[in-house]
């Protein structure tokens, strides 16, 4: 994949690491030439010195040919904006953002961004989510994370509690509409209904089949 990085702070810099070592085609844009110094001797990627929110910065970045681009700079507003830009202005399919402040989160779902958060994020969270292009990655506790995603097809007039895994996977919320509910497990579910849940990092495999695209 080609993949932008707009950051090249700690996350920034480990997640432009892993996905270089991955074998991906990646551009790191800082306004910090000095940034640079913290990525790892097996980075191959490349380097450009600008606001990750400047098109012609982009431009240079190639992102008209990039498949994902992650705003992870330590900035809510630049993130936003970077974001913005790359998904409206040029049309990148994935875009994923870091959010700070939970309080700004309104505003990245209303924008229907996908985003992390959470004090325990590391690198390897955005990375999962740039190679699985769908959900959000709302938070991490331990290993548990808290997701949000949309419903496919495997999911379709199952309930609750067959789609559940014990002590794995629980649904907390569901969204289908306007409404949202806190289902009981008798609960039928739908493909296109909005789940929110909480999954054991060991059960991601298994639930991931479950979400749509």
């Amino acid at each position: 994949m080609n993949i932008v990085v707009v950051g090249c702070g700690r996350v920034g810099s480990q997640l432009a690491t892993m996905l270089s070592v991955e074998g991906h085609n990646v551009v790191v844009i800082d306004r910090d030439e000095r940034a640079f110094r913290r990525l790892g001797s097996t980075f191959n990627g490349v380097t450009l010195r600008g606001l990750g929110f400047d098109e012609e910065i982009l431009e240079q970045a190639g992102i008209g040919e990039a498949d994902a681009f992650a705003a992870v700079t330590n900035l809510d507003n630049t993130n936003l904006m970077a974001a913005e830009v790359a998904r409206k202005i040029f049309g990148v399919p994935h875009v994923v953002a870091r959010l700070y402040n939970p309080v700004r989160e309104r505003t990245y779902q209303q924008l229907d961004l996908d985003y992390v958060c959470g004090t325990t994020l590391v690198a390897e969270n955005l990375m999962e989510k740039i190679k699985a292009g769908h959900g959000h990655h709302l938070n991490t506790i331990d290993d548990i994370e808290v997701v949000e995603f949309k419903a496919g097809a495997a999911v379709e007039g199952r309930r609750v509690a067959e789609v559940e895994i014990p002590r794995r996977f629980r649904i907390f919320t569901v969204t289908r509409g306007p409404a949202s509910h806190v289902p009981d497990g008798e609960m039928v579910l739908h493909e296109g209904d909005i789940i929110f849940g909480s999954i054991k990092d060991e059960a991601f495999p298994k639930i991931e089949r479950l979400m749509g695209e």
